[in-house]
């Protein structure tokens, strides 16, 4: 005979962790709290929100990275539920992750923005360092599998830069031989050329059309 009111609630949150490519590093979008800016103590987290009354996970998504970070035209996926009970020192919160990769060009610059690199991520609250970790681990799962997943090379590139890519994202050294056999029967030739240094002009590629 019980009903929903008779039940414990958790608030529910969604948090973004928006990972691009900066400065050669594999890097995570981080914004200043709202927090932050009344009392004046520095707090970077993922930008994120609570979700509002009669709102959908997605919309809420996009509303926090407009509100929080000044993006939009981004298209994140879930990621993972976070739902230790003690995971916010706030209450009951559970939190709906999501993922997107972007290039960095499509991040707006503010004094409320950073990009850090996933390895020198300052100590972060509400399991947001393990979010990004989850991300990290989704992308590079990604990368293992197809070229350029996320589109973060132009639509033409060189093997050397694919493999650098490959080699940011998944934060290893690469042979160079052995990489361009697993890329081969995934990318096409565009049958031109592009010089880099002093070297023969290397040959350019575009992805596979699905």
């Amino acid at each position: 005979g019980l009903t929903l009111e008779d039940y414990p609630r958790p608030s529910v949150a969604v948090d973004t962790a928006v990972l691009t490519i900066a400065d050669g590093r594999l890097s995570a979008l981080l914004t200043l709290t709202n927090d932050a800016v009344r009392d004046a103590s520095e707090e970077w987290r993922l930008p994120g929100s609570f979700l509002h009354e009669g709102e959908t996970l997605a919309h809420a998504v996009l509303r926090s990275l407009r509100d929080k970070a000044g993006i939009a035209g981004l298209r994140p996926r879930q990621l993972h539920v976070f739902d230790a009970p003690d995971r916010d020192d706030r209450g009951w919160v559970l939190s709906v992750a999501h993922l997107d990769v972007v290039r960095s060009d499509r991040l707006a610059a503010s004094d409320r923005t950073r990009l850090v690199p996933v390895d020198d991520l300052p100590d972060l609250r509400y399991d947001h360092s393990t979010i990004v970790a989850f991300a990290v681990d989704a992308l590079r799962a990604d990368y293992r599998r197809m070229p350029d997943p996320a589109g973060l090379l132009d639509p033409a590139f060189t093997m050397a830069e694919l493999r650098r890519l490959h080699e940011i994202v998944l934060g290893e050294r690469l042979l160079p031989d052995t990489f361009r056999r697993a890329m081969l029967p995934l990318v096409e030739a565009t049958r031109e050329l592009r010089r880099e240094g002093r070297g023969r002009p290397a040959e350019l590629y575009r992805l596979v059309a699905a």
